[in-house]
């Protein structure tokens, strides 16, 4: 079991509040994502959840049991942090071992959850290492081990891969999605990047300034964003927006377009720009077009055999029936 259920749980240091009271349901076995810029309160939540920070108010309700006023040690849960805190005089097996050699386990139950943790991470080839001699990525799995044999209800991973370069990092965020599919335990994962929210998680929690802006699947937030704040933190590059009396004129107070809705001629079109930047990445080409008297650069999602110079005069035409309409509130009209 691993549901996790947030009631009306608030958090200030001081007389400054940074998690207005929220609700939020984790179901059992949920790869839970929580995503937003920095400083959005994403960290302290999940801190708050693991109970290394105490809550100001509201209940944090583990498999149905109050585990408000629970110690951390006692609540089954399990943190990965975004350092790796390995003993580097210790071997893989030794680090690993440490949770449970503290808690007096039976060295025979030790070896079992070792053994089997070491084969869902590919570690098993290195169990005699010291630290030292791995990469990140080893580290990290490692760590993640270390977790593992504790057997608990939920992981809690906060920021994990931050201290990669990109490819461990493409690396690592798969073998964490394929461990999730082996053990369906409940997970919840603390980023500020928004691919990795993608292209991971079952549910992403979106906030801003402490607040949940929106919960959904990758896709309805993708293709339903709540508002303009959802609609242009959730995707890569991220969703143009038009205000003024360009947005005015498609019907509505702003207006975004997803850089891959938009069609490109050297000849005609609704809005005239200048090439900027071209980002050519082999099968796509992400061009910055300039001076298009939106207000606004904008980016355009091409197919990487098109040719696009610096300066090039190019002409843009958004997909009618893929536009985003917000109020002037910002929010989604449907």
């Amino acid at each position: 079991m691993g549901r996790i259920v947030l009631e009306k749980v608030q958090k200030k240091f001081g007389e400054v509040e940074v998690i207005p009271p929220l609700d939020l349901t984790i179901e059992d076995g949920e790869f839970t994502v929580f995503v937003g810029p920095s400083g959005c309160g994403k960290s302290t939540l999940l801190r708050l959840i693991a109970g290394l920070e105490d809550t100001t108010s509201g209940r944090i309700v583990i498999d149905d049991a109050d585990a408000t006023e629970v110690p951390p040690a006692k609540r089954g849960l399990a943190m990965v942090f975004q350092s790796y805190a390995l003993y580097p005089h210790m071997s893989v097996r030794k680090n690993i071992a440490f949770p449970m050699k503290m808690a007096k386990m039976p060295e025979d139950e030790q070896n079992r959850r070792i053994e089997a943790a070491a084969k869902a991470l590919n570690l098993t080839d290195y169990l005699d290492r010291k630290p030292g001699q791995l990469s990140g990525g080893q580290r990290q799995r490692v760590a993640i081990g270390r977790s593992i044999v504790r057997e608990p209800s939920a992981f809690l991973f906060d920021e994990p891969l931050s201290n990669l370069d990109a490819a461990l990092r493409v690396g690592m965020r798969l073998e964490i999605s394929e461990l999730h599919e082996r053990l369906k335990t409940t997970m919840i994962y603390v980023t500020h990047d928004q691919v990795e929210a993608m292209t991971m998680a079952d549910k992403i929690v979106v906030l801003r300034a402490g607040h949940i802006e929106q919960v959904g699947s990758p896709l309805e937030l993708y293709h339903k964003p709540r508002n303009e704040f959802v609609a242009g933190f959730i995707g890569s590059p991220k969703m143009n927006i038009i205000h003024g009396e360009e947005a005015q004129k498609l019907g509505a107070t702003g207006v975004g377009i997803r850089p891959e809705h938009i069609d490109v001629s050297k000849t005609d079109g609704m809005w005239k720009g200048r090439v900027g930047v071209a980002e050519h990445l082999g099968s796509d080409t992400f061009i910055h077009v300039h001076d298009t008297g939106l207000g606004e650069m904008i980016t355009v999602r091409i197919t990487g055999d098109i040719e696009a110079r610096h300066g090039d005069t190019i002409y843009l035409t958004p997909q009618m029936d893929q536009l985003h309409k917000f109020d002037q509130q910002g929010l989604r009209v449907e």
